[in-house]
């Protein structure tokens, strides 16, 4: 019998009982082959447990002794590295500072050197006031009544 598609149509119950003895044959066979499958996966780890095993020997006393010879120095080598990078950065900021301070100084003395000038600048331009009198302090009177005088 030939299906046309619909939802609704029924199998013959003659085929329907096939099928479920097919489903049923298909099930026993499956489950036969999982039964397999577990007890050949059972067996294989019951074999990998239980096989004999080598136990490592023992390393001997030279092999230790040099294994911790090279850890040693490897510590020795990684502190020598980084402590001479540690010390080569030290030496640059010092000389840094170093660099900064000759600066700071040479400011300093470049602005004591402009106060000095400007004092012997205020001290020469006294004593040139001082120089450039046409009379002496002294005889600042006698000149004032020449003037006076000539004025008349």
């Amino acid at each position: 019998m030939k299906s046309n598609g619909l939802p609704h149509e029924r199998m013959p119950a003659q085929k329907e009982q096939t099928m479920a003895q097919d489903n049923d044959a298909m099930d026993a066979v499956l489950d036969q082959a999982l039964r397999n499958f577990r007890e050949s996966v059972h067996a294989w780890s019951d074999a990998a447990y239980s096989r004999p095993r080598r136990a490592l020997a023992a390393a001997p006393r030279r092999d230790v002794w040099r294994l911790a010879t090279g850890w040693a120095l490897a510590g020795v080598l990684l502190a020598a590295g980084v402590s001479g990078g540690l010390y080569v950065r030290h030496e640059q900021d010092v000389e840094k500072q170093a660099k900064l301070a000759a600066a700071r100084e040479a400011e300093h003395e470049r602005l004591q050197a402009d106060l000095r000038a400007r004092e012997e600048q205020n001290l020469l331009a006294r004593v040139d006031s001082d120089v450039s009198r046409d009379v002496p302090s002294a005889l600042e009177p006698l000149a004032a009544l020449m003037d006076d005088s000539s004025s008349e």
